[in-house]
């Protein structure tokens, strides 16, 4: 979630089989059930090797990620909020706001700063719109200095 944005529904919908460690890509259907394949960094291929290897129950259901305690299935989004919101409490981060979005946020906050443009960051969050990318910009005000046309100037009539 934290590397590629991704929304708690991604984490909820995706599956075993979703993964393609031979060309390290990730399937996600998003909200609008759109499906796109985006890169699997070893350090999160890594994560969930191990995962799967040592944490996640030996079920016969092909979600991804699931439930560690019985009735064994499908974590639900209050499960994926309630997850991140104990992780970002013990890294001691500072935030108002502990679910699941804020890691999506902070992806794309760490995108703008490392110099993706807007559109680069809007097909990693897969947005439709740019506007929906541009709310991700106001956080960071020296990005949007950058980024912002200068004031045009005014001539006395």
């Amino acid at each position: 979630m934290a590397r590629l944005g991704l929304r708690a529904g991604d984490i909820l919908n995706m599956d075993l089989g979703d993964i393609d460690w031979k060309r390290a890509s990730v399937r996600v259907s998003g909200k609008s059930r759109s499906e796109v394949k985006l890169p699997l960094t070893q350090e999160v291929g890594d994560a969930v090797l191990e995962y799967l290897r040592r944490g996640r129950p030996p079920l016969p259901d092909t979600h991804l990620f699931v439930g560690m305690q019985a009735p064994w299935g499908a974590l639900r989004v209050s499960s994926v909020s309630a997850i991140v919101a104990r992780a970002i409490a013990r890294a001691g981060v500072e935030t108002p706001f502990r679910g699941a979005h804020v890691l999506r946020h902070s992806a794309a906050t760490e995108m703008l700063r490392q110099g993706a443009t807007l559109q680069q960051v809007g097909a990693v969050l897969r947005h439709r719109y740019l506007d929906t990318t541009a709310h991700y910009a106001k956080v960071d005000v020296k990005r949007l200095r950058d980024i912002a046309l200068p004031w045009p100037e005014v001539f006395p009539c």
